[in-house]
């Protein structure tokens, strides 16, 4: 079996970066791509490279990005033998958390419904409409494209997570060059001030970072003048200035910091630097949004909520909640 070629498939990404004059950018991602997947490659790899080869070649596939399930078409359809391969090599790409996704009628019923994160932030956005994006912890990239769909030009989305890339180019990887690509690395790991993105998306990701002010700092030098930035994080009820830090573990998760008071959450933005900051969403995250399907079998969320009483995490303090605020770049 032939090991994963990362060239392959960042390669293209390597060269618009270096075209569009961050060519410092591109020379320090390929530095680190090469010691993710040459000097310490996951110990999982090759199971994931193995399931993503084994996928059957499928022509002239279309995909549609504006259904609530990313769904891929093709038109001749897949024979059962092809079928049966597909569900095969998807399953071995399992658990897939975020989603939905529909591969030519094998659908995949994700650990969550992001499309219905989606449908709560996309009537609050600008115009994606010809914007360069960047997605913070995309996950296995769903958003990312349904940003395309939007009509955004350029998606770039962050994951370290290797098991989303596979799952990724899954999908890309019958779709060819398509300006949308999920780099493996982290927040820390992009340049400095890089100034660049139209719209800077951080969905789930600001509780899990130990200093939240920074995290929007990084975020804010993501963006040119006037940029916005969509931030989409846990909050608790309360005051301003009020802010929850959990003990130890939030509904089982380890690495949870900071769960603030929306108010908190705008004074946060307003310190950092943005303006025309507002709260555009605020849901209760439910176990019809976040569940165990045959796709992710592991816990979820019923599994971390207090079985006397729902409203409450496994360990007391207050369930989910989400909001979503927009703020600009001046």
């Amino acid at each position: 079996m032939a090991m994963f070629d990362w060239h392959t498939h960042f390669d293209p990404i390597l060269s618009y970066l270096a075209e569009t004059g961050k060519q410092g950018w591109a020379a320090a991602l390929s530095d680190q791509l090469a010691r993710r997947f040459d000097d310490n490659p996951h110990g999982d790899m090759e199971r994931w490279h193995t399931a993503l080869q084994s996928l059957p070649r499928v022509t002239g596939a279309s995909v549609d990005l504006n259904r609530s399930a990313v769904t891929l078409a093709s038109p001749a359809g897949l024979n059962p033998e092809a079928l049966a391969g597909l569900e095969q090599g998807l399953r071995g790409l399992m658990p897939w958390r975020k989603g939905p996704f529909d591969f030519f009628g094998t659908y995949i019923d994700t650990e969550w419904r992001s499309d219905w994160k989606w449908e709560r932030v996309a009537p609050h956005l600008a115009d994606l409409r010809g914007r360069t994006v960047l997605d913070v912890g995309c996950g296995s990239g769903y958003h990312c494209w349904r940003m395309a769909g939007a009509g955004a030009q350029r998606v770039i989305g962050i994951d370290p997570g290797l098991l989303f890339l596979f799952q990724f180019l899954a999908v890309k990887g019958y779709l060819g060059q398509v300006p949308v690509d999920l780099l493996p690395v982290r927040m820390e790991d992009l340049p400095a001030n890089l100034e660049c993105f139209d719209t800077t998306f951080s969905m789930g990701v600001l509780y899990h970072r130990r200093s939240p002010l920074d995290h929007l700092l990084e975020l804010k030098s993501t963006l040119r003048r006037g940029g916005e930035l969509v931030l989409e994080t846990l909050v608790v009820d309360g005051p301003e200035g009020h802010s929850l830090m959990p003990e130890d573990r939030y509904g089982q998760m380890r690495n949870v910091w900071f769960l603030p008071s929306c108010p908190t959450l705008l004074r946060w933005l307003d310190r950092t630097g943005f303006r025309n900051a507002r709260v555009v969403d605020v849901s209760d995250t439910t176990t019809d949004e976040q569940r165990r399907t045959d796709w992710m079998r592991f816990n979820s969320l019923a599994d971390f909520l207090d079985p006397t009483d729902p409203s409450k995490t496994i360990e007391g303090y207050p369930g989910p909640k989400r909001a979503t605020l927009i703020a600009e770049k001046p």
